[in-house]
């Protein structure tokens, strides 16, 4: 049998065929339809754009005759013209083109409706609720005022969204109605909401997850028994995210559902080798549970919350390779493992690599009774440098307790362990320093990649004496304040202050790594990475004991991603309380947000360096 009939074409069947392919090939040259142009006169403002709007997807050639064609068009601009209280308009109509493709409306708006009774309110819990309170003293509409539905929708529609953000599940509207009486040009608007009772957190039910779920639970921005808010499992989701020990993270309320829990995951089954199931002679249900949901239908309604959780991978790995005239090309290898055990220990370590230095380093992070805010932290790390007349080799261990406040300030308390063995021009040591420090820092900017806004701030204390086995006395203090502003969507202004001092009789026991240096993309253009500093009576540098710097930029928007940048920095290392002068340069720059972050190209002036009349300086990556 064959798999296709034949097919047996007649006269008249090749007539139609051809006539049909005729229809196929005319129809791509068939005239697109054209919408309705309106010009309203006699009225302006809102009402007369509406009725534009609404007439804008009107064809006139989708109606049969012009007296249908004005029948709608009539029809629509009294809908939009009521819409905005005019209840009473007259409407001639004049019509242009072969087609009737343009209409001009004179309009006789008559008597605007106003409002002349206002009847709203709020029963049941939501009486006693702040917000809406709030949201009734806010009311757009108001007795005396022109009637504008627009305003009716949006103030119910708020009302509505407000009930189900707060729990009240069951709310409805006793009354919602607009009685209008064109023949008195007024309007009586009734808007009664019964919002029954407010709906209450039930428990947090967790699965899927790693981690000790008495852990999880300190994460939970509520307790069973608090009213429900919708912006508290937004939180909860966000909790659970910023962790960064789960990969995905779902929150689902139960509403009007059995509150029993979940059955657990297989997951954790397999994972713990524990089956968490209740007996079913613990769980009520059927008749049991329908007795005693009449027994507590005078109780507040309870929602659990099923929290899934997918845990994030073990192990994490990312290469970055950029380059700075700095420090020329270099690359950073880092190796993270999000989570170690149950109660969320985590471990990252990374290994950076340039020409001047190389480092690897790494930090243990336990959290404490709230994960997001509290943790002690060990870090630790070794490090290679040779620049200018610098050789050092360092190794450092640090113990911290870490705070993560509310208000975006972040605070280590911190002792510090130091093995540096140095070269710095003709000094040679090898020094172990024992200091405790404290330092506090926040960052808050919009849009990470190119902040429009932002600021850094940070600032840090050190202290070593021999009275507890270090071997240089110092105290040590350094600060720095990063910002950026706009104004308009063209002009951007990035600031910097950058300093430290330090007070110290052994500054021969000092490492490179606590002295103060300057210069660079950075610090000061203009200048090589981090030339400026006291000099011995070879020349070669020595380190300050104290640091100023500072920077001012303007960039103006080109075209597309591309700004243009003026710029001015000053500053020095020296050893005196204050510098006998600042090393100054100054330049222009281009800026590119390219895919990979922001790149910056500067060529700068030193204006006390005759011997170096310019430096090209480039980096990737955003100010802070």
């Amino acid at each position: 049998m064959s798999a296709f009939a034949p097919v047996v074409l007649t006269r008249r069947r090749r007539s139609s065929l051809v006539a049909a392919v005729f229809v196929v090939l005319a129809l791509p040259m068939a005239t697109p339809a054209l919408a309705l142009e309106a010009e309203v006169r006699g009225l302006s403002g809102a009402a007369a754009d509406n009725i534009v709007d609404i007439l804008s997807d009107l064809e006139p050639e989708s109606q049969a005759t012009r007296e249908r064609l004005d029948g709608v068009v009539r029809e629509r601009a009294q809908k939009a013209l009521q819409a905005y209280g005019y209840y009473g308009a007259a409407l001639a109509t004049t019509y242009a083109g072969e087609t009737d493709v343009s209409v001009i409306i004179d309009v006789d708006p008559g008597e605007r409706t106003h409002i002349t009774q206002l009847d709203v309110g709020v029963r049941g819990d939501a009486e006693q609720d702040e917000a809406f309170d709030e949201a009734l003293a806010a009311n757009p509409l108001k007795v005396g005022d022109p009637l504008v539905h627009a305003s009716y929708d949006s103030f119910k529609s708020r009302l509505s969204t407000l009930a189900l953000e707060r729990g009240y599940f069951n709310s409805r509207f006793r009354q919602q109605r607009i009685e209008v009486r064109p023949w008195e040009e007024s309007a009586r608007i009734f808007l009664d909401m019964d919002s029954g009772d407010r709906y209450r957190f039930g428990h947090v039910y967790f699965r899927g997850s790693q981690i000790d779920r008495e852990r999880l639970h300190t994460m939970v921005p509520f307790a069973p028994n608090d009213p429900y808010l919708a912006g508290d499992l937004a939180v909860l989701s966000q909790n659970l995210g910023q962790t960064e020990w789960f990969r995905g993270v779902s929150v689902r309320p139960r509403i009007n559902e059995d509150s029993q829990p979940p059955a657990p995951s297989v997951w954790w089954r397999e994972a713990t080798g524990r089956d968490t199931t209740l007996d079913p002679g613990q769980v009520l249900g059927g008749a049991g549970l329908q007795v005693a949901r009449q027994i507590t239908d005078s109780r507040p309604t309870i929602v659990p919350v099923d929290v899934e959780l997918t845990p994030a991978d073990r192990h994490q790995f990312e290469v970055g390779v950029g380059f700075a005239t700095d420090v020329g090309p270099r690359t950073q290898f880092s190796w993270t493992m999000p989570w170690l055990n149950r109660y969320g220990h985590s471990l990252t370590n990374s290994f950076y690599l340039s020409a001047p230095e190389q480092r690897f380093s790494g930090e243990y992070s336990i959290p404490l009774e709230n994960p997001l805010r509290d943790s002690y932290r060990v870090r630790y790390g070794l490090e290679s440098v040779d620049n200018e007349d610098t050789e050092s080799f360092e190794s450092s261990v640090q113990v911290a307790r870490h705070w993560e406040f509310a208000n975006g300030w972040i605070q280590d308390l911190y002792w510090q362990t130091t093995y540096e063995d140095f070269t710095q021009a003709d000094q040679d040591d090898a020094v172990l320093l024992l200091y405790p420090g404290i330092s506090w820092s926040r960052t808050r900017k919009r849009n990470a990649t190119f902040p429009s806004w932002g600021d850094k701030q940070q600032l840090t204390l050190e202290w070593s004496d021999p009275a507890w086995g270090s071997d240089a006395r110092f105290v040590r203090t350094t600060f720095n304040s990063h910002w950026i502003r706009t104004l308009g969507t063209e002009n951007r202004f990035v600031g910097r202050l950058g300093g430290g001092a330090m007070a110290t009789n052994t500054f021969d026991k000092i490492p490179p790594s606590l002295r103060f240096f300057a210069g660079g993309d950075q610090s000061i253009r203009g200048y090589s990475y981090e030339t400026l500093s006291p000099e011995n009576d070879d020349g070669e540098l020595l380190g300050g004991q104290h640091m100023l710097t500072g920077s001012l930029e303007y960039q103006r928007h080109l075209t597309g991603n591309f700004w243009s940048a003026t710029f001015v920095d000053s500053g020095d290392a020296f050893d005196e309380w204050w510098p006998e002068e600042l090393k100054t340069g100054a330049g222009l720059g281009v800026r590119w947000i390219s895919p990979v972050g922001p790149i910056r190209f500067d060529i700068a002036h030193p204006f006390d360096d005759e011997e170096d009349s310019w430096r090209l300086h480039f980096s990737i990556g955003p100010e802070f």
